[in-house]
């Protein structure tokens, strides 16, 4: 090979080594980039940065990959908010109606029987979160579900009002034929496109609702876009944006927490930010007004401080410009 062939192969080999190392760190130029490098060091795992609907940056940290499932933790517990509303749509429910109508064994109870399923769902049911690990049974959760308060008077957070609302919602389903997974794929998953990775499940084959999914980063952000579009996928309204409002409405007993969406406590960030949130900084956050969503995986350490991503992603919006689609 001659000296000018033998010179035009290197070019071409860099230049496609270049292309193949960009493709893999997408977005490393892009005025977000110092909001990853944040999150990279307090070990975190992926950011996506969509506005009105556009994937805008994407990066992931610490040797964690695109393609990689990821755990939500309590970052599941949204999806039963708007599975909840979905039913109250389709005449299965009415969120203010007592759980007790349908979890009879609930009627001999002096406070459970005057539970709300928005109570419930709300964390303002006085009934006892219980403990984060091993999860009960739906059926075990009613069963051993301890009121502690009157309803309305605390906010108490935990996995079990979660695995007790799926016990009302199978015996909602059960004359229709049809499961909690079922009604979860079929009404909300589907519809979306959204695949999880997987989805634990309770002793009995139940899905997991205060915790069990495990997603990619750009499956979680199909929810928040789904979201964030007040209830429509693709031109089609899959839910009514008044009853999707329900989700964002504070209560007495805690204001910054609505129906499975945490709400906005702080002057620092926009007024209408909601968010999903998992345990390790699993975070899901929309900003109506600004089309803004942010995906956050991490198992971050005790350094991470919301306030300071959240920053340097806002100071950058105006220097965006679309990367990719969703």
């Amino acid at each position: 090979m001659n000296s000018v062939a033998a010179t035009c192969v290197a070019v071409a080999l860099a230049m496609t080594a270049c292309a193949h190392a960009q493709a893999e760190s997408p977005g490393k130029t892009s005025p977000f980039q110092p909001a990853a490098d944040y999150l990279r060091s307090c070990n975190g795992h992926a950011l996506l940065v969509y506005r009105d609907g556009n994937l805008l940056f994407e990066d992931y940290l610490n040797e964690h990959k695109r393609d990689q499932p990821h755990r939500l933790a309590s970052g599941t517990k949204s999806f039963v908010g708007v599975l909840a509303v979905m039913a109250v749509e389709d005449g299965l429910l009415k969120l203010d109606e007592k759980v007790a109508d349908t979890l009879t064994e609930w009627k001999a109870d002096a406070r459970k029987s005057q539970v709300t399923i928005r109570q419930l769902l709300t964390l303002t049911s006085g009934i006892a979160g219980g403990e984060v690990g091993d999860m009960p049974s739906y059926k075990e959760s009613v069963r051993l579900a301890q009121a502690k308060f009157p309803p309305s008077e605390k906010f108490q957070y935990g996995p079990v009002p979660f695995q007790c609302f799926g016990e009302l919602l199978r015996r909602k389903l059960e004359p229709r034929k049809e499961t909690v997974e079922s009604y979860l794929k079929r009404r909300l998953l589907d519809p979306i496109g959204l695949k999880p990775s997987s989805w634990r499940k309770d002793a009995e084959g139940n899905p997991n609702l205060p915790s069990g999914a495990m997603l990619t980063a750009r499956e979680w952000a199909k929810f928040g876009l789904f979201v964030l579009n007040r209830g429509a996928w693709e031109g089609k309204q899959l839910v009514s944006e008044k009853l999707l409002t329900e989700c964002f409405q504070g209560t007495k007993a805690h204001p910054t927490y609505g129906l499975t969406f945490w709400l906005n406590a702080s002057d620092e960030r926009p007024r209408d930010l909601a968010m999903a949130a998992g345990a390790g900084k699993q975070k899901l956050y929309m900003v109506p007004s600004q089309k803004l969503l942010i995906v956050q995986f991490a198992e971050a350490t005790r350094r991470f401080q919301e306030r300071e991503l959240m920053g340097l992603v806002l100071d950058r919006l105006s220097q965006t410009e679309t990367v990719a689609s969703p």
